[in-house]
């Protein structure tokens, strides 16, 4: 038997699938070209440690199919989205919410995603990875207080939900 979502797991969703779409599209020079820095990295890593893993993936499938169906990305950047979002997932899901971890997770899934994406296009992996560092970097420093700001407005949002739920 299916399990169901709420309307509010419904909601909650949707809102990160807004969120990773949002912060997806601030770009951040980093000093070197061709290696932006994209805001939706650290978010996305916060949004799997935080929320867990299905509404992580399931809020990424929706914002990757979004943003391919209204053009804004190819197919590449869905299958780099999707690779990255996978292997963050799984790492958070087995290794756990530690610092540690959550540092990795998003270089981790950088670099696997790089590797796909070299695989799917037959260019060298290096360059596609040296490229990456500097967004590599500023997901590791920026990825714990962005975490910690998500799990203080999910406990505010979720305390209130509880409470017009017992009303």
């Amino acid at each position: 038997m299916m399990r169901r979502f709420s309307t509010y797991n419904l909601a909650q969703i949707s809102l990160l699938a807004c969120l990773i779409i949002v912060t997806g599209m601030f770009k951040i020079p980093t000093g070197v070209p061709g290696s932006e820095f994209q805001l939706s990295a650290p978010i996305a890593v916060a949004i799997a440690a935080v929320f867990g893993f299905k509404r992580y993936f399931l809020a990424g499938i929706i914002a990757s199919f979004i943003l391919f169906v209204l053009g804004i990305h190819s197919i590449l950047n869905v299958e780099i989205s999707l690779i990255f979002r996978l292997t963050v997932g799984l790492i958070i899901a087995l290794l756990g919410t530690s610092i540690p971890v959550l540092v990795v997770a998003g270089p981790i899934g950088t670099i696997v995603a790089r590797y796909g994406l070299a695989f799917t296009l037959g260019t060298p992996f290096l360059p596609l990875v040296v490229l990456a560092i500097p967004g590599m970097v500023i997901t590791a420093v920026s990825v714990y207080p962005i975490t910690k700001i998500l799990h203080a407005i999910n406990r505010k949002v979720a305390g209130e939900h509880h409470v017009k739920n017992i009303l």
